[in-house]
């Protein structure tokens, strides 16, 4: 075993959902353990459940510490234990208060520990944001829960596949609210955030940045809007100005026909909201995409996509961004 692969906390999500099922699908790869050390926080008994479920062979060892997961060997899943929930709040398909009391556990101890330095990044399965308000906490997701955790206010949330890498101005909002919420102090900050945080992904410094605009056709002259000329534009040229490389405002109904293209002309999107970025996005990189927080003083990957409560408990969900989210924490986190 190479004793130089990051320890990588993976965080279990709503054990109602997928997450254990593709946490040890993950897990199984030895494209995945030759890349890290995992450490999952969560559940004994979901777990156990999803390594019969999975018909693994993996066996279950449940640490105290990170420290007692670094050198433990390949064929085990470490769990640190932060639940221990009884059969009827883990239901499949089946959110449950309890379950979204942990599930705010799990997230929040990994990352305690990202910021103690005790893991070196945090991969996270997908929770059930109905199940963590039933319990009390109040958050549209994860990246607003790691933003207050983080004292951070310079976060943006990018999904990011091998093509398409999306950041958002606006995130979980109402698209009546998202107009409003458009100004040159955000936009600028979402297309500083992400270039930062986008240069170790495709190895460049100075990487191109595609901003959207909000409105069809660009607002048409302000026909349609003038978000572009009294925000989008501004923040596009005080960005260049400052020696990025950005371009736009682009349409989006017809940019992301080119911006498909291999190779990729530029390395990442700013989309306005969630869905004008997140459904091409998806359409490229449905099973592959992941979900990465920028700006935050810690690295925080994510898979994609839900709980898919529909195949909770058949071991079909799909695996593959669960795979790219432990990855890219890992070479992210190789690259520190």
């Amino acid at each position: 075993m190479n004793s130089n692969r990051p320890l990588i906390a993976i965080t279990m999500g709503d054990p109602c959902g997928v997450g254990p099922e593709i946490i040890v699908a993950a897990l199984t790869n030895p494209a995945i353990r030759a890349a890290c050390r995992p450490l999952v926080l969560g559940d004994r008994r979901a777990m156990q459940r999803a390594l019969t479920v999975c018909n693994s062979e993996l066996e279950l060892v449940t640490v105290a510490s990170p420290s007692e997961a670094a050198d433990l060997s390949d064929n085990v899943i470490p769990l640190l234990e932060l639940s221990n929930l009884a059969d009827a709040d883990i239901s499949y398909g089946r959110p449950s208060e309890l379950a979204g009391d942990a599930v705010y556990r799990y997230i929040r101890h990994a990352a305690e520990l990202c910021l103690t330095g005790e893991v070196a990044a945090m991969a996270t399965a997908p929770i059930c944001k109905e199940a963590m308000h039933r319990a009390g906490h109040h958050y549209p997701g994860h990246t607003e829960l790691l933003a207050e955790l983080c004292r951070c206010d310079q976060f943006v949330m990018m999904l990011a596949g091998d093509i398409l890498r999306v950041a958002l101005v606006t995130i979980h909002e109402a698209i009546a609210n998202v107009p409003g919420l458009i100004s040159t102090e955000q936009v600028l900050k979402t297309i500083r955030v992400t270039a930062t945080g986008v240069a170790p992904l495709c190895g460049c410094r100075s990487p191109r940045i595609a901003v959207l605009a909000l409105n069809p056709h660009c607002g048409e002259g302000g026909m349609f809007g003038t978000e572009e000329q009294e925000s989008i534009i501004p923040a596009i040229t005080a960005a260049k100005a400052e020696g990025m490389d950005v371009s736009g405002p682009f349409s989006a109904d017809t940019f992301f026909h080119f911006a498909v293209q291999e190779p990729a002309p530029y390395d990442a999107v700013v989309a306005m909201y969630h869905d004008q970025g997140l459904i091409p996005l998806k359409m490229r990189h449905f099973d592959d995409g992941i979900n990465i927080t920028l700006g935050l003083p810690i690295i925080r990957t994510s898979v994609d996509h839900g709980t898919a409560y529909n195949l909770a408990g058949t071991a079909t969900a799909s695996a593959t961004s669960m795979k790219a989210s432990i990855r890219i924490a890992a070479k992210l986190a190789a690259g520190r």
